[in-house]
């Protein structure tokens, strides 16, 4: 299956989990996964949030930010990955100066 993503109009999410400001995603939808292309502009966050029902992968493709993942903080760059398996909590804050640009997996186990 492919996914055109050019073809998928953008959803603003605001307060994403509790997070600040706003969310652009493009999503991807079925009864298993939701499978996004998202974009948190400067100083934008997605909440902290627990993973109950699945687990999530996180893959930067522009920009940097902050991952909190339990008890741990990390600074994540553009071509590096996040997973967040089922069970766990994370939070991702754009604390760059440009667009943070990511392409997101949550899976339903």
């Amino acid at each position: 299956m492919i996914i055109d993503f050019a073809q998928i109009e953008a959803t603003k999410l605001n307060h994403f989990y509790g997070g600040e400001q706003e969310l652009s995603a493009k999503i991807f939808a079925d009864d298993h996964n939701r499978i996004m292309l998202s974009c948190l502009r400067p100083g934008a966050s997605i909440g902290y949030h627990q993973h109950d029902s699945g687990s999530e992968i996180i893959y930067i493709l522009a920009g940097n930010a902050t991952i909190v993942e339990d008890d741990s903080t990390q600074i994540i760059t553009a071509g590096q990955g996040h997973y967040c398996p089922k069970g766990h909590s994370h939070s991702l804050i754009n604390t760059g100066d440009m667009d943070l640009v990511f392409f997101a997996v949550v899976t339903q186990q």
